[in-house]
């Protein structure tokens, strides 16, 4: 279990860790001279329950808030310190909202100082903590008169935190491994060593992390977890990581950043939360409103933008917070908001959306997905993601930005029903009604242009609801050919039956050219107008026939006076995968393609245009590449379209 504590500045919070541990969270030479904490101190011991607690000491001067909320995160229950002879004072207040906007639901209140005081103003103390508790998710939290000065009550209130430690549920080691760092420093003959709450997963020595945002690879060298050398470390344990690594050093690394499993590495800018506003603001928080943000250990600046109105004091709402800088942030983490001067806290909130539009964030399809986001568990978000109007659920960044494992993403789409098309999850019936709508499509758009090969692809995606992502709708496709719905035909969709025919003219007409465009000059077949001398043919009816089989997917216009057979381009596709496979940064050049079909550099160059506007290409420069999420054009459907 980690304790937090949390009081008014000289209210004899350290002091208190010390009568419990007999440990001097003080460490600083201007700490001691001082008699304040100014950093962050931290003790461990066995209080009685046969486990080892950690406490983190906090500052209560209000100069030193922002150092407190980067050890509040992560705490299991909250030891508020209140002097019996100063009584509730400002940053009581202030660190009781800290800890409710925190979510916070496990507090024992020390009242510290008690030898000071006689009995009666001992029960006033206790009445007044009490109503203050009373509305907070810390109500009803039992107080103990304390005195670390003679040893009054510490006995009672050390029992108290060993029972809260046998009550403490041990934290769910089954996601991806975050710790937020709240301390990073030199130990000799160790090197780079950095302190935090493991919050979900789970760490051993020899693991690879990360650290983010900065995106700094490192080494586990070694773990002291609960203050005792380890081989691993696990969710709700204090943990002290000695990293290796080339660009590791103290410097680098500072409080704010998180170690975790690098595949949760995605910082944000911006995200959608619900804000809390405490009622001791004095105007409402409208739209562009400055902040200094606090979540985790991270302190950076935001603005605020409400989604549906001004947050009025003491409400919440819906808003977007726009970041100076990014942080590493999961979906669930809770932050709070100070004014810019760092004077007082304003309110808090908990994260929805990491990857929140700049864009027509107001409008009513992103507040259904916003409502969908606050659903109580993550099946039943998956469940409402997938009803809302978007209907489709990116279930790899849903599972990296909620930290999940591979296990429990696995078994949360099992319990939310859905079913998996390429990484999207979506309803059974949303799949069943794309099926349908991409055949009742290519039937309307059959009967309506009978002489067409069919539909091209990129127009049938932009036609179907949901849109499916193009990676994603490729996937579809294929799996819909597989399964005999449809047929690709290169760039083209159509119903397996679909068969455009040419009129007798000119089918006839092509039956003479065909034999002009195959064999050994297949690279390099004549042009229109070569066609037309060689078979003295008006040069617009060559043309207007080898269009209308084009239309067919017999041949296709690479240029506007060159065809080429379907087989050819078909031919010249995998030379170009090829070509893509066998360079050393994927990217080949027109002449190492021209000496392939050994023709001319102009035709290289009109063929390769052609790959390109049908998106088998992608071009930087003189250089092209195969784009990996248009292999399948132009490949014969019993072909491994890598081949």
């Amino acid at each position: 279990m980690i304790i937090g504590t949390a009081g008014h500045i000289d209210h004899g919070k350290t002091a208190l860790v010390r009568a419990l541990t007999g440990v001097e969270t003080d460490r600083l030479a201007e700490e001691k001279a001082r008699g304040i904490t100014i950093e962050l101190g931290f003790a461990y011991a066995d209080l009685g329950a046969g486990a080892v607690t950690g406490f983190v000491d906090v500052p209560g001067h209000e100069r030193f808030v922002h150092t407190m909320l980067a050890g509040a995160g992560g705490i299991d229950l909250a030891l508020l310190v209140v002097a019996a002879d100063d009584g509730i004072m400002p940053q009581t207040r202030e660190h009781l909202a800290i800890l409710d906007l925190l979510g916070i639901r496990r507090a024992i209140v020390a009242l510290t100082k008690a030898d000071l005081v006689d009995p009666a103003l001992r029960a006033t103390r206790a009445a007044e903590i009490a109503a203050l508790l009373a509305p907070t998710h810390l109500a009803g939290a039992p107080v103990f008169p304390v005195s670390s000065l003679t040893g009054e009550g510490i006995p009672a209130l050390r029992e108290a935190l060993a029972m809260a430690e046998t009550e403490t549920s041990a934290r769910s080691a089954e996601g991806r491994f975050r710790l937020p760092v709240d301390r990073s420093f030199v130990l000799a003959g160790a090197g780079v060593v950095i302190t935090g709450t493991v919050l979900s997963g789970e760490v051993a020595v020899g693991d690879h992390i990360r650290l983010s945002p900065s995106g700094l690879t490192a080494r586990v060298r070694g773990i002291h977890a609960q203050n005792r050398k380890a081989e691993r470390g696990f969710a709700g344990q204090r943990c002290a990581l000695n990293l290796a690594g080339e660009a590791i050093s103290r410097d680098v690394i500072t409080r704010g950043e998180v170690a975790l499993d690098p595949l949760l590495d995605a910082p944000t800018t911006r995200f959608d939360a619900r804000v809390a506003v405490l009622a001791s603001e004095p105007k409402p928080l409208g739209t562009w409103f400055p902040a200094r943000l606090h979540l985790g250990a991270a302190e950076v600046g935001a603005r605020l933008v409400p989604l549906e109105a001004p947050l009025q004091p003491g409400q919440s709402g819906l808003a977007q917070l726009v970041l100076d800088q990014p942080i590493a942030a999961t979906v669930g983490d809770r932050f709070i908001l100070r004014d810019v001067s760092a004077r007082r806290t304003m309110g808090g909130g908990a994260v929805l959306d990491l990857r929140a539009p700049a864009r027509k964030r107001s409008r009513p399809e992103r507040l259904a997905v916003l409502a969908a986001l606050e659903e109580t568990t993550p099946d039943a978000v998956l469940r409402a993601l997938a009803e809302s109007p978007a209907g489709l659920v990116d279930l790899g960044a849903f599972a990296r930005d909620r930290a999940l494992s591979e296990t429990q993403t696995a078994a949360l789409l099992a319990a939310s029903g859905l079913v998996l098309l390429d990484e999207m999850a979506l309803r059974p019936e949303t799949l069943a009604a794309l099926q349908r709508d991409m055949v009742a499509t290519l039937q309307t758009h059959h009967t309506e242009n009978p002489d067409l090969q069919g539909l091209a692809r990129e127009a049938m995606r932009l036609r179907l609801s949901p849109r499916l992502p193009g990676p994603v709708f490729t996937s579809f496709i294929r799996a819909e050919a597989s399964a005999g719905r449809i047929a690709l035909d290169g760039p083209f969709l159509r119903l397996p039956g679909h068969a455009p025919r040419l009129s007798p003219e000119d089918e006839a007409l092509y039956e003479r050219i065909l034999p002009e465009l195959g064999g050994e000059a297949r690279f390099r077949p004549p042009r229109v107008r070569d066609l037309a001398g060689l078979f003295v043919v008006d040069e617009a009816e060559i043309r207007r026939t080898l269009r209308l089989a084009a239309r067919q997917g017999r041949i296709d216009q690479i240029a506007h006076d060159h065809f080429f057979l379907r087989a050819t381009t078909e031919e010249m596709a995998a030379i170009v995968r090829r070509l893509g496979r066998e360079a050393e940064t994927g990217w080949f050049t027109a002449p190492a393609f021209r000496d392939q079909v050994q023709n001319g550099r102009k035709v290289a160059i009109e063929i390769l245009d052609f790959f390109d506007r049908h998106g088998l290409t992608l071009r930087r420069a003189d250089l092209r590449r195969p784009n990996p999420h248009r292999a399948d054009l132009f490949a014969p459907d019993e072909a491994d379209p890598q081949a």
